[in-house]
């Protein structure tokens, strides 16, 4: 482990763009702290932080200059690695003959900057789904092979974050090349990294720095447990798959879906949710066509459509109980995973407020209570 400052924070972004890299992290924009393409150190949210709470979001000053002072935003590293929309392949007609062309996978390296702990786990969920099955694809596949990870440990809990509670934070265990852990105390502003590659060691040579003290280490722990000790929401996550299937008819679902709007915003905002559609257009000749792959959501209609019998799920009350049982409970038994990675976002961009957290909550209570 080492420790640099902010100066040495912008040599190492700079090293990285030199090597090719497209460098993305957080910066303000529309209200938000959201993910886009950075340079330096002055495009970060420096000294900004946010309230989030159920259906909320708004940003607040801090009373430092803290660059990841922050939870999570909308958005997650998802848009980069499976992208909302790309084309599949094109048809042209040449000489009465249809050809083919398929679409060239993106040349583009990314190096995602400050990466929290749970995403961290929502990329290797996706791992598991994209790279891990019978079939790999090939275009998420040479998106994730070339990035590049700096993550950083959280120094404060959202109003929303359960991550504690599902094993996935606040700190970085694995999955990145180079994890900061910013300290900012009193005039002392400074980043203690951990190397987490040979990559990310290579790297860090080429910045200033000094190798951590044993106060350094401990500074670092102290953050981390702090963030811990404040989580915003808590899950029980012991025996969730069996109690979720013990309840498939709960009269809780009823209660959801009176609120339910069956947007879809928990699934545009959750890092692991990987549903999508395909649409095939056409020009007004015939004579070219586009297949176009799109994101979906389990909550629309035409998601779970079946010529003959219509919507399988026709519902708000199917819906919302495929999404959490699915998230909580099936995906366990096909990618030996949890869905479900407690960044919270499903909670804050809900616009009813809806908590996932509070539904497995009642469920669990009325069974111990035998209701």
């Amino acid at each position: 482990m080492r420790v640099i400052d902010r100066s040495a924070l912008d040599r190492l972004l700079e090293a990285l763009r030199r090597q090719g890299y497209q460098l993305i992290g957080p910066t303000l924009r529309d209200g938000a702290i959201l993910f886009d393409e950075i340079r330096t150190t002055a495009d970060l949210p420096e000294g900004w932080t946010e309230e989030q709470e159920g259906g909320t979001y708004r940003l607040k000053r801090r009373p430092d200059r803290a660059l990841f002072g922050y939870a999570v935003g909308p958005h997650s590293w998802k848009k980069y690695l499976h992208p909302p929309v790309r084309r599949l392949w094109q048809a042209q007609r040449r000489d009465g003959a249809l050809e083919f062309i398929p679409e060239p996978e993106s040349a583009v390296r990314y190096a995602f900057i400050a990466a929290r702990a749970c995403d961290l786990q929502a990329i290797a969920v996706q791992d598991r789904v994209f790279l891990e099955g019978r079939v790999v694809d090939p275009s998420y596949q040479a998106r994730r092979e070339g990035a590049f990870v700096i993550a950083v440990n959280c120094g404060q809990a959202g109003g929303t974050c359960f991550c504690v509670s599902m094993g996935t934070g606040p700190k970085a265990a694995r999955g990145f090349d180079l994890a900061l852990t910013e300290v900012v105390d009193g005039g002392r502003h400074e980043f203690i990294v951990e190397v987490g590659s040979e990559r990310g060691e290579r790297l860090l040579r080429e910045s200033p720095g000094r190798a951590a003290a044993e106060e350094d280490r401990a500074a670092a722990a102290r953050i981390v447990e702090e963030t811990a000790r404040h989580m915003g929401r808590t899950m029980e996550a012991a025996g969730i798959k069996e109690l979720l299937y013990r309840n498939y008819d709960h009269p809780r679902w009823d209660n959801v879906a009176a609120r339910c709007l069956t947007c879809g915003n928990c699934t545009m905002v959750c890092p692991t949710c990987f549903c999508t559609t395909v649409d095939e257009v056409t020009d007004l000749t015939g004579e070219h066509a586009e297949r176009w792959q799109k994101w979906d959501s389990c909550f629309t209609m035409d998601f779970s459509y079946i010529h003959g019998p219509g919507s399988v799920r026709s519902s708000t009350k199917a819906r919302y109980r495929q999404w959490m049982t699915h998230k909580l409970a099936t995906w366990w038994d096909q990618f030996s995973y949890s869905g479900c990675v407690g960044c919270g976002r499903c909670i804050t961009w809900c616009p009813v407020a809806i908590d996932i957290t509070e539904e497995v909550r009642a469920i669990r209570d009325s069974e111990k209570s035998g209701g």
